[in-house]
């Protein structure tokens, strides 16, 4: 079978605990990421759970609309808001006499 070769970024310390348990193990890391990844093939899952909190999420999610809305002065005023609507009818209108 052929193989293909795979680069992987991680911090010098926790790459030098993972090797240290490998040894452990009695495996290199090469083969440990091998399994890994075999087990993830075989039964499509991440073989642990990978979570966040339901409060982190909304927390983000609430940051980020209040960050896209924060000034102080809508974008449109009624006004404005009512002229658009009013030309799209226009444009509508002229569009169906064409037709």
């Amino acid at each position: 079978m052929a193989q293909a070769a795979m680069t992987v970024r991680l911090d010098n310390r926790v790459k030098a605990q993972f090797d240290s348990l490998c040894e452990q193990f009695g495996m290199s890391a090469n083969a440990a990421i091998n399994v890994f990844i075999n087990a993830v093939v075989r039964t499509r899952a991440i073989p642990f759970t990978i979570s966040v909190s339901e409060d982190s999420i909304r927390k983000r999610a609430l940051e980020t609309f209040y960050a896209a809305n924060r000034s102080d002065r809508p974008e449109l005023t009624l006004d404005e808001i009512n002229d658009e609507i009013r030309a799209a009818r226009r444009e509508r209108k002229e569009r169906a006499k064409r037709a």
